[in-house]
């Protein structure tokens, strides 16, 4: 996985609520089993009329040229519904390596975490104040101080992250890699208790 420590950017609004991870990847795109791919189709059916490419939606912020960068802002309860880890996979090969929400489906958080997508959980007014914003405001995530900021007004937010997955994003381990960087600590360990 890539690393991921400070992240500054424009950002993509979705201000939908309880958007489900079949709106996210429709089902009908899950035949492949590598991670390559996906986010062509990411919010397909929301893209295009009757699923034909040639005619997108000019409303959906993907389409909007106006609308860009490596964040994803979406309303409250974002990622539920089936468990599907292709959600996360699309989200990332799209190019969004942070998503926003004031309240996260706890399978789709795992599955983002596991994949290099940092899922940022804000207060509703925080999240209300990031869609006030014109399309040309950025936002600085900072993983190693766990802050959201509006760089416009200054605004700022802390978010949770378990210590054992920012150790992952800032390094690009996945689970494996981490383990591996601790094998000496394990190996110690081992030889203690023989």
């Amino acid at each position: 996985m890539k690393a991921l420590t400070t992240i500054k950017s424009r950002f993509v609004p979705i201000n939908i609520e309880n958007i489900d991870t079949d709106q996210i990847i429709p089902a009908r795109f899950l035949k492949a089993t590598t991670k390559d791919g996906f986010g062509k189709n990411l919010f397909r059916d929301w893209r295009y009329y009757n699923d034909d490419e040639s005619k997108t939606r000019a409303d959906f912020p993907l389409n909007m040229s106006q609308f860009d960068g490596e964040i994803l802002v979406a309303g409250k309860n974002f990622g539920c519904g089936s468990s599907r880890e292709h959600a996360a996979w699309s989200i990332l090969d799209y190019g969004f390596r942070v998503v926003v929400s004031s309240f996260f489906a706890d399978i789709f958080k795992n599955n983002a975490l596991n994949n290099g997508v940092l899922p940022i959980q804000v207060s509703d007014e925080f999240l209300k104040s990031i869609f006030l914003q014109d399309n040309n405001t950025e936002l600085t995530v900072d993983l190693e101080k766990q802050t959201i900021t509006i760089n416009s007004t200054g605004e700022s937010e802390g978010f949770y992250i378990s210590s054992y997955k920012k150790t992952c994003l800032l390094n690009g381990y996945d689970d494996i890699d981490y383990l591996i960087s601790i094998k000496d600590d394990i190996q110690q360990f081992e030889t203690q208790r023989a």
